[in-house]
């Protein structure tokens, strides 16, 4: 077999084997200790809804391995921060002194000839040397981040932000 890793972002609630089989409407099983300690693990990305009272699918995960496998969503490191941009999420740092800012990852999209014309982020130069190739300008993964007055502009994480443990998921 081979070794995987994976991250998920999911919604879990602290909760023992037996209060989890409780909440199931399942009797716990004579052979598993009720008092163990773990968590309802609920991933909303799924479409297979297995409780009436959940979007996504559920189980239960012992603590040791959730513990092992999962983090916060506020007190990141920029490594799990970046996962959770590549999964379509806003990141910011609880340290940043500006309230409102976040970062994303800018999707990459070609741009057909035939909207370079209607581009109003491109100088009249730019539009004519795409138009001359007979294609459009292809826009490539980067972070960007929003201001606080709306404004969008690309970012690159300092040193100091690539060593933080203060980011988290911005809702």
């Amino acid at each position: 077999m081979k070794q995987y890793i994976g991250t998920k972002v999911i919604l879990a609630l602290p909760m023992n084997r037996e209060d989890y089989n409780v909440y199931r409407g399942w009797e716990l099983p004579s052979d598993e200790d009720g008092t163990d300690e773990g968590y309802l693990v609920e991933y909303p990305d799924s479409p297979n809804a297995n409780h009436a009272k959940h979007a996504g699918y559920i189980s239960w995960s012992p603590k040791e391995q959730f513990d092992a496998a999962y983090r916060e969503t506020s007190g990141m490191n920029f490594g799990l921060a970046l996962e959770a941009m590549k999964k379509g999420k806003k990141v910011a740092r609880s340290g940043w002194n500006g309230k409102g800012l976040f970062v994303f990852k800018q999707v990459p999209s070609p741009i057909g000839p035939d909207i370079v014309p209607k581009m109003t982020s491109l100088p009249q130069s730019v539009k004519d040397e795409f138009i001359n190739r007979g294609q459009g300008p292809n826009y490539c993964n980067q972070m960007a981040i929003v201001k606080q007055d709306g404004s969008v502009d690309s970012w690159v994480a300092s040193s100091s932000d690539t060593f933080a443990d203060d980011w988290m998921i911005v809702e």
